[in-house]
């Protein structure tokens, strides 16, 4: 397994956010996170990524315990991490905020991974030295996903990458993961918009309330994805 979470436990002061979930993603495999606001999906990929502190079980990585690394150590070792949200750096241009993903990874690795990512968004190419504080809510949003992408992680963590986006945008970034996922990269990402996201995994977990209540293949997780309970 490339990522084993085993029976992880994250607290936030006095509140329990994940209670003894585990998680096993395959190298080659898109998995999926679906839940409610609140499930525990957001805290799952920010204890991976290194964002909030583990207060039991564990997390391996390609078999490193990643608590034995720092949270801005984890991207050198292959972990990519788009967050919710549309974060970008406002003031730079977008060219800038891409290759602010691909930092130190030296010129020539830089220019590839953005000139591949400008064929998958024509958007990167046309608004290349805009701030991107200036673009729409949808640009912004893949403008951040390019960001992750440009390292070409061998994990990629997506968190919420279609929230609050419309049709046209979503299209766009599921025809861009699916691209992603072709040249080898794996992804863990969470979604309360089942839909569209159950069309890009293999597998999934449904969660609620910290806790893994459904495993399985997208076909056997669907129906429950998508009940009003947890959506």
């Amino acid at each position: 397994m490339l990522l084993q979470i085993e029976n992880l436990l994250v607290r936030y002061g006095g509140i329990t956010a994940l209670s003894g979930v585990s998680i096993d993603v395959a190298e080659g495999e898109t998995v999926l996170l679906v839940g409610a606001n609140g499930a525990g999906k957001s805290s799952t990929i920010n204890a991976v990524i290194g964002l909030v502190p583990v207060a039991g079980g564990r997390i391996m990585f390609d078999g490193m315990l990643l608590s034995s690394v720092p949270c801005e150590q984890r991207a050198r070792h292959g972990i990519g991490y788009a967050p919710e949200g549309r974060r970008v750096f406002p003031t730079l241009s977008v060219t800038d905020n891409v290759l602010a993903g691909a930092f130190g990874r030296g010129r020539a690795r830089q220019r590839e991974a953005l000139d591949w990512l400008s064929s998958v968004f024509p958007l990167l190419r046309d608004r290349a030295r805009q701030p991107a504080g200036q673009l729409s809510g949808g640009q912004q949003q893949i403008v951040a996903l390019a960001r992750a992408m440009a390292a070409f992680p061998r994990l990629l963590l997506l968190d919420e990458p279609f929230l609050g986006l419309a049709p046209v945008w979503i299209q766009q970034i599921s025809d861009a993961i699916t691209q992603l996922h072709a040249r080898g990269t794996t992804v863990l990402m969470t979604e309360q918009m089942a839909r569209p996201a159950l069309r890009l995994a293999t597998r999934g977990y449904v969660m609620r309330g910290g806790e893994v209540r459904r495993t399985g293949t997208v076909a056997e997780i669907r129906e429950i994805a998508l009940a009003d309970e947890y959506l």
